[in-house]
């Protein structure tokens, strides 16, 4: 397994997202994942499965500190005491102490970002997190985080797959030391019928879907691809046995188009 390494947090570079996964199916997969060799589970209190991700953890027969476990915190907990109440719940339905990586789901500009960040900071400093991180963050967020943020931001988790371009934000970490985090990797299934994965796919003899977490990985990208088929999980982390060619990288990154965003809520800022 490769990783991606930012301010001290080493994030194994193929994760298991686990957003709609509910129930027993949820815990069955993140069990089954870790298993197979998945190392990095991502869920979040929104998702409403915390407990169930915890279920899957203890069940797999995994060590806990082999694996690097992320949730997020909802925007209504953005407030100091809130925040901390709402990790703190988090806890206790993944039975667990901490949690390795800590993120704000969303911006929230009805809060001061200075005072959730110093709440954040504190839940890491009172050992509910080892790291901490921003998810959904434009350029402009990642440049007022960084400064804002009394302990170390690791990693900015956004949409990014091949059909999007995020130049811009990949350079922003970049220029701070974040690592990216990339979230429908696969752009929710889009890129089984992608004409050019599966040429490039063909000459590697791996799947559009293969092709496109390599892409990411390529460029130093941690992805959490999200499925509930053991097929697929396997599938998805069997990427690391193939390298894509300069002007492969550079075709599939042709494919991003301004209409490629798949996640977008009325709530999101306003994207780069």
């Amino acid at each position: 397994m490769l990783f991606v390494q930012a301010n001290g947090a080493r994030i194994p570079a193929i994760g298991l997202g686990t957003w709609e996964l509910s129930g027993r199916p949820a815990a069955r997969v993140v069990e089954q994942a870790l298993r197979l060799g998945y190392r990095h589970i991502d869920t979040a209190q929104i998702y409403n499965n915390e407990r169930e991700v915890g279920d899957g953890l203890r069940a797999s027969g995994v060590r806990r500190d082999d694996i690097f476990l992320t949730t997020k915190v909802w925007t209504s907990h953005f407030t100091p005491y809130d925040l901390e109440r709402s990790v703190k719940e988090s806890l206790v339905r993944l039975r667990l102490p901490s949690v390795d990586l800590l993120l704000l789901h969303w911006p929230n500009p009805h809060v001061p970002l200075a005072e959730t960040l110093g709440a954040l900071s504190h839940a890491k400093r009172m050992g509910l997190t080892r790291h901490i991180g921003v998810s959904n963050f434009t350029v402009a967020l990642i440049e007022q985080a960084v400064e804002l943020s009394p302990e170390p931001l690791v990693c900015n988790q956004v949409e990014y797959h091949p059909y999007l371009d995020q130049t811009k934000v990949r350079a922003a970490c970049d220029q701070h030391g974040l690592a990216l985090v990339a979230y429908s990797p696969i752009a929710r299934g889009r890129i089984k019928s992608d004409q050019t994965l599966a040429a490039i796919g063909r000459a590697h003899r791996k799947s559009p879907a293969q092709i496109c977490l390599r892409w990411l990985v390529q460029q130093n990208v941690a992805a959490i691809p999200r499925t509930s088929r053991v097929e697929r999980l396997s599938e998805n982390i069997d990427i690391f046995d193939f390298e894509l060619t300069d002007a492969e990288m550079a075709e599939i990154a042709a494919l991003a188009s301004p209409k490629g965003r798949l996640t977008d809520f009325g709530f999101a800022p306003k994207w780069d």
